[in-house]
């Protein structure tokens, strides 16, 4: 297996509760980083993540957006030990980002959202070759069979609107064809909202 060279964190972005914010600092310190945090005067924090010789640091910025604390990163990390921290983070604290592993002959693209992979592309000689790409099965099961009973609705209002056309086409009672012509306006106009 080849040796990582570097790990380049594109546009991440982490959003999270007080409560998680607590989190997020307990996290870094069960992963033994050396962490120093600052809570500036606006309620933002400031967090450097430095590897265990003080070689390397990541900074953070959280900025307080009411009752969440939004941080936007972009950084090159060396270190794996904190390579290693900063990929279970985003995971555990549902992060999106966009996450290149470079090595010596080509680089592994990862597509985070809400802490999950959701694409993974090897970049090697100007060429890109999608290695996984999350599909959601369910999702698409549940689209489909939407759209199925929205074609069974349409089939019985269309039959409604068959046998109102052959009562009315029956009927001699002007009385009798008024309502049935409000039923077939009523009828047409649910045929026309299914359909659209």
């Amino acid at each position: 297996m080849a040796q990582r060279i570097a790990t380049e964190y594109v546009n991440a972005s982490l959003q999270l509760t007080a409560e998680e914010m607590a989190g997020f600092v307990r996290f870094f310190e069960d992963q033994h980083i050396k962490l120093q945090v600052r809570v500036l005067d606006n309620g933002n924090h400031e967090m450097v993540l430095e590897d265990d010789a003080g070689r390397e640091e990541v900074r953070l910025t959280f900025e307080r957006h009411e009752d969440a604390y939004v941080s936007l990163l972009s950084c090159r990390i060396m270190h794996p030990k904190l390579t290693n921290a900063m990929r279970k983070a985003v995971a555990a604290f549902r992060g999106d980002a966009i996450v290149n592993r470079i090595y010596p002959n080509y680089t592994m693209t990862y597509h985070y959202v809400q802490g999950n992979v959701r694409k993974i592309v090897e970049n090697k000689n100007n060429e890109a070759r999608v290695i996984f790409e999350f599909k959601d099965t369910i999702g698409q099961l549940e689209a489909a069979f939407h759209i199925m009973d929205v074609e069974n609705e349409i089939k019985v209002v269309q039959g409604a609107i068959d046998q109102l056309l052959d009562l009315r086409n029956q009927c001699s009672d002007l009385s009798q064809t008024a309502i049935i012509d409000e039923r077939l306006a009523s009828y047409t106009r649910q045929l026309f909202m299914l359909e659209a």
